[in-house]
């Protein structure tokens, strides 16, 4: 599971509410054709037809669109800002769509968004704040990721955080006490013993 930022302008438009409503996000570069199965020297051809860019710009957009098309997985997840927001989702498969392979469009390369959350970005964590403050066509975050519940955990804290943050302190000598009961409860005759006597157990562990 990765992280990536896109921006929501492709060719310069402001594409936020289009990628909100049809649930995808794109990176622009119309004219250079399906990429799905193309080498690396195909696309490089391409974009070198296509563009008139210097070498170090040619490179900087290979990469973008190598990570767009390439190391981005279905099930990774995407950050757009808008203003003073952001938006996460949960990304699909790259697909290509011909219908808006045009300069005045640009938005045929895609892949599909199912949106999870709008949030204030000064409700961020400090790590992703830091990620979404450089620019770029498409980024991909390097830091630390959750095992799970991404949308949690990009705002700092998590519903398992608030609740170690509200519980009440209790002695190392009575916790002890309270596993060794539970422990007990774990090889009791009785079914339904043994099962809220596992549930407390892992959600003391988490």
């Amino acid at each position: 599971m990765n992280l990536f930022q896109m921006g929501s302008k492709p060719l310069g438009t402001e594409r936020i509410t289009t990628f909100l409503e049809d649930n995808y996000v794109s990176i622009g570069y119309p004219g250079i054709g399906d990429l799905e199965n193309i080498s690396k020297v195909e696309l490089r051809d391409r974009m070198i037809h296509t563009y008139q860019y210097s070498e170090l710009e040619l490179t900087e957009h290979l990469q973008a669109i190598h990570l767009f098309v390439h190391t981005m997985q279905d099930g990774d997840y995407v950050l757009v800002c808008d203003g003073d927001w952001v938006h996460l989702g949960d990304l699909g498969d790259y697909f290509y769509n011909e219908l808006f392979d045009a300069p005045d469009i640009g938005t045929c390369h895609r892949r599909g968004v199912t949106w999870l959350k709008s949030l204030p970005i000064t409700d961020l964590n400090a790590g992703i704040k830091e990620f979404l403050s450089s620019s770029g066509v498409v980024k991909q975050y390097k830091g630390p990721m959750p095992s799970a519940r991404v949308d949690l955990w990009i705002t700092g804290t998590s519903d398992s955080e608030q609740a170690v943050s509200n519980r009440m302190h209790v002695d190392e000598e009575t916790l002890s006490m309270a596993l060794d009961i539970l422990k007990e409860a774990l090889v009791s005759e009785n079914a339904e013993r043994r099962e809220r006597a596992a549930i407390a157990i892992l959600q003391y562990a988490k």
